[in-house]
């Protein structure tokens, strides 16, 4: 599956979540040449936006903007916003690069949820 696939259809499962998900690629407002524009803008998003998702693939891996982007937002952001989905190719290669170790990752929120949600609630009726 492309990094565009992917992408596509975490955007589509987020939007049925009620999250409004921003995809550079698909801003029409954005140059089509990057330039300081291009950076100026996507600064904005990741400054304006609750959350930044990390989508490592092969190719945001490659990317020359990518890692940009994830270090800019951890400069503006708290930790605990931003997130990194980690992705598997056809042959179980992880994409990642060591870095991203830094941050929050969708498989241990997934875990820490579910380990909350098996907690037995207390409370008084």
């Amino acid at each position: 599956m492309s990094h565009a696939d992917l992408a596509k259809g975490l955007q589509g499962y987020l939007h049925r979540k009620g999250w409004q998900i921003y995809l550079d690629w698909e801003d029409n407002t954005l140059p089509e040449r990057p330039d300081r524009r291009t950076a100026e803008k996507i600064q904005g998003k990741i400054r304006d936006l609750e959350m930044f998702f990390f989508l490592a693939t092969q190719n945001s891996m490659a990317s020359r903007w990518c890692p940009w982007e994830i270090g800019y937002a951890d400069g503006v952001k708290d930790l605990n916003r931003i997130l990194v989905i980690p992705t598997r190719d056809a042959r179980g290669v992880t994409h990642g690069n060591e870095y991203l170790q830094l941050y929050r990752h969708l498989d241990e929120l997934a875990r820490a949820v579910s380990a909350t949600s098996t907690r037995p609630e207390t409370g008084t009726a």
